[in-house]
Order: C-alpha cells, then structure tokens, then sequence
C-alpha cells in the first residue's frame, strides 16, 4: 500500500511538472474557492459593501467623505461591477475569487523566481488549500484584491530589478498605486522592496537574493532613484486618502483595541483562519527561510516588515486587526514552498494535502458563517423570511439598535425585496452619506397611525420590548403589545400590535 501510495504522488507530481507552473494553484485555488461560495450569507461587512457598491458614484463620493474613505475606491469598483452583475451573493463575492485565483498563480511565478520551480509550485498549491485562502476569497471585501496586487507589485519588483526598464518600473508603480488605492495597510509590504532595493544598490542584486543574467550589471546606480520615481505616483494617489482615513479612524475603528504582544502570537491563526495550520505553516516557512539564506530577504521582509510596522503603529493608534494582513500570507506560503523544495516531490504534495486536510473543519466552518467567532452567527435571512411570511401591506420596521456594526437593517432590507416601511427614519443612510440613517427624535409621533411593527432586536431575548432602550422603546412598549417572537441565531424578531386602548 505505501509503495502504492508513494507511486500514485510520483505520478501526480510528472503530471504537474508539465504544467505551467502557474496553472495548477490557480486551478485549484478556484475550485476551493468556488466550492459553497453562496452557502455562508453576507456578513455584517459585505453589507456594508452591498450598500455603498449600489450607490451612485456621488452618493459614494459623499460617503467617502464621511466614513470608510480608505474603502472607497474598492466600492467604486464594486460599484462597477454590480451594475454588470447583479448584487446576489455570488456575484458580489466572484471579484474576491478571481483576484485569490490571480494571487495563487502569481505567487507560483514569484517563487520560482526566487526559489525554483518546483518550490513556486509547491508555494502556489500551498496557498490554494488555506483556509484563509477560502475566507477571504469568498467575502466581498478588498482583502482578496490587496493580496493579488501585494504579489503582483513584488513580482514586477523581481522583474525591474533583473532586467531593469522604464516600463518595467511603471508597471511596477501601478501595480503599487492600485494595491494603496485598494488598501492602504498593504502599502507597508513597501518596506521590505525598498530594503532589497537599497541592497541591491549597494551590492547588487545578488546580494538581495535577485538572481540577474550574466551580463554586466549597468544599471546598478539607478535602482534606487528609479524606485523612487516609480513610488512618487503612489504618494500622490494615496496620500490625500491616507490624510481623510486617518481623520475617520476614530469613527471607522472605535470597535478596535490597541494591540498586546499575546495578537502577535495569535496572527498566524488569525490570518489562515486555522490556528493549527497557522502553526504548520510557521514552521515549515521557518526551515525555508533557513534553507534560502540571502535568497529569503524580499519573502521574509514582506511578512515581517508590514506585521511590525502594523504591530507598533497599533501599540498606539487602534489598528491592529489581524485580516488586515491577509496580504502577507502568500510570502510566508513561498518560504514554505521553498522548504517544500528541498524534500522529494511525493513527501512535499503529502504535506500539502495535510494543510488542506487540518483545514477541512474551519472550511466548513467559515461555509455556514463568516462572522467571529463562528458559534455567533447572525440569520438576516432566517429573520426576513419570518416578516416575508407575515408582512401586509401598511405595516413598518424597527431596528434595535439601529446605529450598530450589526447593520441589522441592511440585513433586512438586502433579502426582502420589498421590506415594510422604515417609518423612524427621517434621512436614510444614502442621503446622509452615511452607513446608518437618522432616525426620528421623537419615536412616539412617527409611529403614529401604525398597527403593526416588525421589531428586529439584536441577540435572542424572551421579552425584545425591554431590551429596546430609550424613547424608542418607551413608545414601543406604551403604545404596542407583543403577539409573537421568533427566535433566529444572532436576532430577535418580534410582531407588535397596537394595544386595544390606544
């Protein structure tokens, strides 16, 4: 059986090796990927981005302007992007796929550039079986886009180095320009380019573990001023971005707390979305790192640089918040293939499957719900379908509370195509600029004339009229009686009638 086994992954590993070396990770990353893409629904912040991406270009511009402008130009494309293809749930999730799928094929190429073919192949597959990989390639958020243009721009990087060129060095730029636009904390993988630029410069690109062809090294001397030029449209772009994120910070991350030392140990689950392939995953890179030597400046550097940058920057200011650094799994998933490299072929792919076979529980896990932790799931659908079965006509909504992360009236309003009427709103999140509406001052006056309220509260409560707080449930529980609760994970949703002596 085990010379059975061991002749059947010899046999993988012939077919494999007359692939393109990029063929096989992107493959298989889009079959785990598309695997249940629709089955987990929209979370709180796919709601957040259904909301803005179905917003005209100046309502997003006043949105911007507002709150979440560090997101705003990937909701300008989103915002593209749904007009061709619908807001389902798939459709809204495909781009994060398709960038995964780029990212996986990239970083295959990258590694055997800097590796050899063998460790970019084992580099991509490992990437593909991720659960991380799964997550953020299944979510309607820019992580996924960010991860794709982090590989992209480090492997122009590789290019202009070898063989350097003005073109080179402006597809470089772009690629830089789109990765700040999309997200500016993986600008901080910027750290470890200028570090194997400066080294080159001053010892030549061999020294930074670039590999150049034989000829003369004549463009040494302009590396540096070149790569300087090429980040100059990168501070223009994203700078006035950066300077409106860091005035909304207080408002955009009040949910954040300053980073400890203890987040630091808990990245590398935070990032793969299994703490026991997270720790896998360290330890095999750890033996590539060693095995690459100088060869494993640019890798390294672009996993520890941004994760240190990001780690002071929120000893002090709250943004540490582990998804953020999505983008440095693929360098880490190279030094890994490196060491992967170094074993015969049937021994690596066995290490591959066991990544994917840890991984098998928290890839079921993250395909019935992207909230964390996952044992607190929340059923907008469950609760909609509750007021569809027994919505009539003149009949409102209220949402407790309304000014939440929780977006439980997006939640609502993204699965019933004809919700009842929001009747405490007095200017929707859309006219705001916002991602909440205002509501009424003075509840009682707005519910006037209503007989019927859909009352949706957060969490699971027997009595959902005293877990209402303020004017808004003083007018609820004076002027309305509760005839029927539904309980669905994470919500509450209540059916309220006027009382007989109203």
């Amino acid at each position: 059986m085990g010379q059975l086994s061991e002749r059947s992954a010899g046999a993988a590993w012939e077919h494999l090796r007359r692939l393109p070396v990029w063929l096989p990770p992107a493959l298989l990353t889009v079959a785990v990927t598309v695997t249940g893409l629709g089955s987990a629904q929209l979370w709180r912040d796919e709601l957040a981005t259904w909301s803005a991406a179905t917003r005209s270009p100046g309502d997003l511009a006043r949105l911007a302007g507002t709150i979440d402008a560090a997101t705003g130009p990937y909701y300008l494309l989103m915002h593209g992007w749904t007009r061709v293809f619908g807001d389902s749930t798939i459709a809204l999730r495909v781009p994060a796929v398709l960038a995964m799928t780029v990212a996986a094929g990239l970083l295959a190429v990258l590694g055997a550039r800097l590796v050899d073919r063998r460790g970019g192949l084992f580099a991509g597959l490992l990437f593909a079986v991720l659960p991380g990989t799964s997550r953020y390639g299944q979510e309607a958020r820019p992580y996924a886009l960010a991860t794709m243009l982090a590989v992209l721009a480090t492997v122009l990087l590789v290019t202009a180095l070898r063989r350097p060129s003005w073109a080179r060095w402006a597809g470089y730029a772009a690629a830089v320009a789109a990765l700040g636009l999309i997200h500016l904390i993986a600008l901080t993988v910027l750290a470890a380019h200028a570090l194997v630029v400066l080294i080159a410069w001053w010892r030549g690109p061999a020294s930074a573990g670039i590999a150049t062809p034989s000829q003369p090294d004549a463009g040494r001397d302009r590396r540096v001023w070149r790569w300087l030029v090429a980040v100059v449209p990168v501070a223009l772009l994203t700078g006035p971005l950066l300077v409106k994120a860091r005035a909304q910070q207080s408002r955009q991350l009040n949910w954040v707390h300053l980073a400890r030392l203890d987040d630091l140990t808990a990245l590398p689950g935070g990032v793969t979305q299994s703490s026991v392939v997270g720790g896998l995953l360290v330890g095999v890179a750890a033996l590539g790192a060693a095995r690459l030597g100088r060869r494993a400046l640019l890798p390294v550097g672009a996993v520890l640089l941004p994760v240190l940058l990001l780690f002071a920057a929120g000893t002090v200011v709250p943004l540490w918040v582990p998804r953020y650094l999505v983008f440095v799994v693929p360098f880490a998933c190279l030094l890994a293939g490196a060491a992967l490299a170094a074993v015969a072929a049937p021994a690596a792919l066995v290490v591959v499957v066991l990544a994917g076979l840890l991984g098998l529980p928290d890839q079921a896990a993250l395909r019935r719900t992207h909230e964390w932790p996952r044992s607190a799931p929340v059923d907008y659908a469950g609760a909609a379908r509750v007021i569809a079965d027994g919505q009539r006509p003149g009949e409102a909504v209220v949402y407790s509370p309304r000014h939440s992360w929780l977006f439980l009236d997006l939640g609502i309003e993204y699965h019933l195509s004809d919700p009842p009427s929001d009747v405490l709103v007095t200017e929707d999140e859309v006219r705001r600029g916002d991602l909440w509406a205002a509501e009424c001052s003075q509840p009682a006056q707005c519910l006037a004339g209503t007989t019927r309220v859909w009352l949706v509260v957060s969490g699971r409560h027997t009595e959902p009229l005293a877990a209402v707080p303020g004017a808004k449930g003083d007018a609820l529980r004076r002027d309305f009686i509760v005839t029927q609760v539904w309980q669905r994970p994470g919500l509450t949703v209540a059916l309220l009638t006027s009382r007989p002596d109203r």
